[in-house]
């Protein structure tokens, strides 16, 4: 099963900052500070909501299962992605 890379889901404008950080030293990669900074914001928000909702808690553990898959390379970059669309729509146009 392939997992979607997190950072192709950021916008452009978004990219620039851990990239400058990376480039600065205070991150190894974009993926280290996209982990980083998504756990602190996830704690940030779980902290300040006493405790995820009973709606908000069958979430933790997809995250979870995401973020292990992509610390273990297990993702489609967004060529990747979008050639296997592309293959999907040619199947069915056929």
């Amino acid at each position: 099963m392939h997992k979607w890379l997190l950072l192709e889901l950021l916008h452009p404008d978004q990219e620039a900052w851990p990239k400058a950080r990376v480039a600065s030293g205070d991150f190894v990669s974009v993926e280290a500070a996209a982990r980083q900074l998504l756990g602190e914001r996830i704690a940030e928000l779980a902290k300040a909501e006493d405790g995820a909702s009973d709606d908000e808690a069958w979430m933790k553990p997809h995250i979870d299962e995401g973020l292990a898959a992509l610390d273990g390379g297990e993702f489609l970059s967004l060529d990747e992605h979008k050639a296997h669309n592309a293959g999907l729509l040619a199947s069915l146009e056929a």
